[in-house]
């Protein structure tokens, strides 16, 4: 089913950035890559048609693929990525730093972000080396000229050991749960869901493309 639901998802996600780009609000909408889909012929093509069809700047797709998803064919992803990355399509790493020591490939890959796993942002607050381990991707990620962002923040205190550790940008429960499209327009409005903390201007893309 992944070829049908990753093509839903390409779709759903160029029409809701239209959607509310028509409202007043230019969103980035980041969507999950799996090797599966990095493996079509067709989905650079498909993704550009969609971006096209729907009248959404290709820098304000942001197309999340795994670790290990990189490394299952180094040399396939690259030139899938590079592909991507030609149309303007923003790129991050997803679950960095699950099982992968070599970092050479993150000099070969036109990735602009990396985020770190929810596992080690869960132990900041109570283990040291998960702290040693998101200071080192941070620090590594910088001196490469990325952009690095936490996911899974779920409280107060990993929320502060991440930005002291300089971390870019975080998302997690701790900012807000799910919401449906309209709530969330409504958030941009400073019309804020119950239980949720201010608006980050942080997922609006830059406004030059690519």
């Amino acid at each position: 089913m992944i070829k049908g639901l990753g093509n839903w998802v390409i779709e759903e996600s160029c029409r809701q950035m239209r959607a509310w780009a028509d409202a007043g609000v230019r969103m980035r909408v980041a969507i999950n890559l799996s090797v599966h889909q990095l493996r079509e012929d067709d989905l650079v093509p498909r993704i550009a048609a969609a971006l096209q069809r729907h009248q959404v700047e290709p820098s304000q797709l942001l197309c999340e693929i795994t670790e290990s998803a990189v490394m299952d064919d180094i040399e396939a992803t690259q030139l899938t990525l590079e592909d991507m990355a030609r149309i303007g399509v923003f790129l991050s790493i997803d679950d960095s730093g699950t099982g992968y020591s070599g970092v050479s490939y993150l000099r070969q890959l036109p990735v602009r972000q990396l985020k770190i796993d929810r596992s080690f942002v869960s132990d900041l607050e109570t283990s040291n080396d998960a702290r040693a381990i998101v200071d080192a991707v941070v620090n590594l990620a910088h001196a490469l000229g990325l952009k690095v962002v936490a996911e899974g923040v779920e409280t107060e205190g990993q929320r502060d050991i991440l930005l002291d550790l300089g971390c870019d940008e975080l998302q997690g429960f701790f900012f807000a749960r799910p919401m449906p499209a309209a709530t969330f327009l409504a958030w941009t409005d400073a019309r804020k869901p119950q239980g949720s903390v201010e608006f980050s201007p942080s997922l609006m893309p830059e406004m030059a493309p690519g």
